[in-house]
């Protein structure tokens, strides 16, 4: 009888994993969508499928109030046009992701979010931004694996964020493997 299967736990950042147990395997993505895409389709096409795929890691906030670990409900991608996309050729492409029933919305886009104007546009469609949950989430989509994403707040998405980041990237991690470990 095989071994049951377990979680892939995808990460962006070796930092972002940093406070992690060996328990489940880890899989570092690089920064960005494209990375993020080619390294989850490559996992899943060369291995047994995962029982899941668990993508954690930092956020921005775009609103106020949020902060901590956030489990998110959907994804979409805030640097593709998908109206002017689809109006051109009659077809849909990256709809939103739905992952659950609750919780906040995350916005993908393949920019760190530290100007004024744009987090204020996000945030009228999104609670939180990053740079790989929505291609991790159409990866495992696409190969019928469950996904979750899970991330930490790391700072507001605004002038500070460089600087926020890096900061809190090690307590981000911390707070992401506690997480795991209890649910």
């Amino acid at each position: 009888m095989g071994m049951a299967r377990t979680p892939l736990i995808v990460v962006a950042l070796k930092e972002e994993a940093a406070h992690l147990d060996s328990r489940y395997p880890v899989l570092v993505t690089g920064v960005g969508k494209v990375s993020a895409a080619v390294a989850v389709t490559r996992a899943l096409s060369t291995r047994e499928l995962p029982s899941e795929l668990i993508n954690i890691g930092t956020a921005g906030a775009l609103r106020e109030g949020f902060a901590g670990t956030q489990e998110i409900k959907t994804v979409i991608q805030h640097d593709f046009d998908s109206p002017a996309i689809e109006a051109l050729t009659g077809q849909a492409f990256g709809p939103s992701i739905t992952l659950r029933a609750d919780g906040p919305v995350l916005a993908t886009g393949d920019v760190f979010v530290s100007d004024p104007i744009l987090r204020e546009s996000l945030a009228e469609r999104a609670d939180l931004v990053d740079m790989e949950g929505y291609a991790v989430a159409a990866a495992a989509t696409a190969f019928g694996v469950p996904v979750r994403i899970i991330k930490h707040v790391s700072d507001q998405a605004d002038g500070g964020a460089f600087k926020s980041w890096q900061a809190t990237v090690d307590e981000c991690a911390r707070a992401l493997a506690i997480f795991l470990h209890v649910s």
